[in-house]
């Protein structure tokens, strides 16, 4: 009866965002901009929740305190602390300046922004397959954590059940990680096919508070049940005495390495669901509160997250059933180990609700783009009313929900990787947008090159890495007598960079209509 408990917690969490997405449709005026941008409604506060509980995922979650456990205390440093700073300035220099262009052109995506500013249509064609094949894999993180943070919670919950048995003691009787990641996915798919982006704004801000009060408490109660101490300064020291200085420091990472992370951050420049986010704000002025208290909302979530993993090296985590082999059920199986049922459903609400707050905004953005960039530009605009198009948008949405689920069946990947390589690619395109916003001299062939170039390294380091099972995969550059280990991101963003300006100092300028539109 147990496990059940912590089942019945996490259905009714479920139910709650179903009832927030419905109360948001209740608001849906019916129109395009409504459903697809919340007609530039969105506030300070709503806005900063949704923005950071758009980046803060199951990378953050689940794959920091895994690849924390596998590496060591040093994961804060590649990508929390250099996040914090670099994120809210991008919501800065980018943010800002793309909600203006998009409220004063009529924007939804990104696509329409690029395709107007190098005056191409061919860019949308090239773009939109590559964003949406970018995208996909971020969905996958949180699809398949979400299946394993369900199962890992609710071992135990049907012992009888022999489709339900594993063989693992730390996952037997379990739901299962396929039944766990369907349910999510028709959860998410409701709440947004119904509520659009004010029901996405409403259910991001509820799971972005939730995920954040029940992390801090998720690293109190595990800190005291390892520790053994009074007071939580005391917990805090012993556990840190215990750490294995191997994972206590970045000794095992090269320095071009941990500095190369740091172009991974630039990625939410380039994120289509932020793209469309920043444009539901309602001013500039809104952009205030995000840019201020996103730092410190990483640093809240990551810090307990990567303290977690390491002190699961620590070997005061009592056994059995042995630690699991698969870092993603490291958070889910040391939560499910140290707290009582009640405690953990709650626990594990938290931990989908980082999920789920990602999920939802990725599926919209995606629905929006094919509706506007693929079916409204080419089919025309005017040809069809408002709620044809939003139907359009749900309909895509519910292939991209299934062909997301489909992949997700596949052999998991380390979330913590999946990410890295998804993050990449996007990082390496940031490039491409802030020329777009800041250089006259870009060109439609500059463009051209650097997308093309992009995908193409990307591509060809991914295979090289076996598609991600290397998870450890890095470059080397030998320069003289030393050798250098460097993140994959640094070569593809080098390339990317590199192709945008040679190949726009040669070819023609873009028109002097086209420069004053966007540059005054």
């Amino acid at each position: 009866m147990t496990p059940l408990v912590t089942l019945i917690i996490i259905c009714v969490y479920l139910g709650l965002l179903l009832t927030l997405g419905m109360l948001a449709s209740r608001l849906f005026t019916g129109t395009k901009t409504d459903y697809q941008l919340a007609s530039h409604s969105i506030g300070p506060f709503l806005l900063l929740m949704s923005l950071f509980g758009t980046t803060m995922t199951a990378f953050a979650l689940v794959g920091s305190s895994g690849e924390a456990y596998k590496e060591g205390i040093g994961v804060y440093g590649m990508l929390a602390s250099s996040s914090g700073i670099i994120h809210s300035l991008c919501f800065f220099v980018i943010g800002v300046k793309l909600w203006s262009l998009g409220k004063k052109n009529g924007y939804s995506t990104q696509i329409q922004f690029f395709r107007d500013r190098l005056d191409s249509d061919g860019i949308g064609l090239l773009l939109f397959p590559i964003l949406v094949g970018l995208v996909i894999p971020y969905l996958l993180i949180g699809v398949i954590s979400s299946g394993v943070v369900i199962q890992s919670m609710t071992a135990g919950a049907f012992p009888n059940v022999e489709a339900f048995n594993t063989g693992v003691p730390a996952t037997a009787g379990g739901v299962p990680k396929w039944l766990g990641a369907l349910v999510v996915c028709i959860v998410v798919l409701i709440y947004v096919f119904f509520g659009g982006m004010r029901g996405t704004a409403w259910a991001n801000a509820f799971q972005t508070l939730i995920f954040m009060v029940l992390g801090v408490v998720t690293f109190c109660v595990i800190a005291f049940k390892l520790g053994g101490q009074d007071s939580l300064l005391a917990n805090l020291q012993e556990l840190g005495r215990n750490i294995p200085e191997d994972k206590a420091t970045r000794v095992d990472m090269s320095r071009t390495k941990f500095f190369t992370y740091l172009l991974v951050p630039l990625s939410v420049g380039m994120f289509p669901h932020l793209f469309q986010h920043w444009l539901t704000a309602k001013s500039a002025k809104t952009f205030k509160v995000p840019v201020v208290m996103h730092p410190i909302f990483i640093m809240i979530v990551w810090v307990p997250c990567v303290l977690i993993g390491v002190w699961a090296t620590t070997g005061l985590v009592p056994t059995p059933p042995p630690l699991p082999s698969n870092p993603n059920a490291i958070l889910p199986f040391l939560v499910k180990r140290l707290t009582d049922p009640v405690l953990g459903g709650f626990l594990t609400a938290g931990i989908l609700a980082a999920i789920m707050s990602s999920l939802d905004s990725q599926f919209l953005c995606i629905g929006t783009m094919f509706s506007n960039d693929i079916v409204g530009h080419y089919a025309g605009h005017d040809r069809y009313d408002d709620r044809t198009q939003v139907y359009i948008t749900r309909g895509f949405i519910i292939g991209i929900v299934a062909v997301t689920y489909a992949l997700s069946r596949a052999e998991p990947r380390s979330v913590f990787a999946l990410g890295i390589w998804c993050f990449s690619g996007f990082a390496s395109l940031f490039p491409l947008v802030f020329a777009a916003l800041y250089w006259r001299g870009l060109t439609k062939a500059g463009a051209y090159a650097s997308v093309l170039t992009t995908i193409a390294t990307w591509f060809y380091l991914f295979r090289q890495s076996e598609y991600g099972v290397n998870r450890t995969y890095t470059l080397e550059v030998t320069l003289g007598s030393a050798t250098y280990e460097l993140m994959p991101v640094a070569a593809i963003f080098a390339a990317s960079t590199v192709a945008l300006l040679v190949v726009s100092l040669v070819t023609p300028k873009p028109s002097e209509a086209t420069l004053a539109k966007f540059f005054g």
